[in-house]
């Protein structure tokens, strides 16, 4: 547990059939609290504007955003690998853009490597990044836009047509592969599935990951941090089961404070 986590080690789990785990943080506490936990990498996800901020959208979250949380988060990670999102506009602007990005997040950051969404479509981009020292956390998979650009449907990792299920896991295996020859070290299969899944798993060297679609199939999990802990206002009525619920917590200790402050008591902490 006390040994520092490398990008070589994540790569044995997988040959040895050992799962590896990741939570995506973006704050010194959380990544503090994960790390002790025994987590093998910290995500420092785009997310953050949507799921932290209150943005509307992900692509609006910027580089010197991303900069800060990374900070952040490398700061409270001694033993965890530090993972850190690229944000929109670097890779779409081409390799050079990408490169001063990742080495600006890595270089200031912390990052120990660089995750790069959509990487499939960016293969050039992950290869410069490869060749120039940056190890690459590769996401891909099946969203409504790929499944859109396949002519696919999109729940066909979940769908009872076989046809449909084989043609899914065929075009994403060759996803795999491509990423894995651009020289990813990691892949995040974004809504695997049962069958897309244990097929990628089984076609590539690299570590395959996932977080929203993934399942056991897979080498290893990614999962926000504040949806394992229960972290949002939305967990205060959600029915689904996590792993505590800290926003009903700390509502209930909100009220408490409110009504000893109201009483005149003397409050706690």
């Amino acid at each position: 547990m006390s040994d520092k986590m490398t990008i070589a080690a994540l790569q044995a789990m997988k040959r040895e059939g050992r799962k590896s785990i990741g939570v995506v943080a973006w704050d010194y506490q959380i990544a503090r609290i994960a790390d002790r936990a025994g987590v093998d990498f910290v995500s420092v996800g785009d997310s953050v504007g949507v799921n932290l901020w209150g943005r509307d959208e992900v692509v609006e979250v910027t580089l010197d955003e991303m900069l800060i949380c990374c900070q952040a988060v490398r700061r409270g990670v001694t033993r965890a690998l530090v993972s850190c999102d690229m944000p929109f506009g670097p890779v779409q602007d081409g390799a050079d853009a990408a490169l001063a990005a990742a080495r600006r997040l890595m270089q200031d950051g912390g990052a120990d490597m660089i995750k790069v969404d959509a990487a499939a479509d960016f293969p050039d981009v992950v290869r410069a990044l490869v060749q120039a020292g940056v190890p690459v956390f590769a996401q891909f998979g099946l969203t409504p836009q790929t499944a859109i650009k396949y002519g696919i449907p999109y729940s066909a990792q979940n769908s009872k047509d076989a046809q449909a299920t084989a043609a899914a896991a065929e075009r994403l295996v060759a996803e795999a592969k491509l990423l894995e020859q651009a020289g990813a070290a990691l892949l995040d299969f974004t809504n695997s599935g049962p069958v897309a899944g244990a097929a990628v798993v089984k076609a590539v060297r690299i570590p395959v990951l996932g977080g929203f679609g993934g399942g056991p199939w897979l080498d290893g999990r990614v999962r926000l941090a504040h949806t394992a802990i229960g972290y949002a206002e939305k967990w205060i009525d959600a029915k689904t089961e996590t792993y505590v619920n800290t926003a009903k917590a700390a509502l209930d200790a909100f009220a408490a404070l409110i009504a000893d402050a109201r009483a005149g008591r003397q409050i706690k902490g």
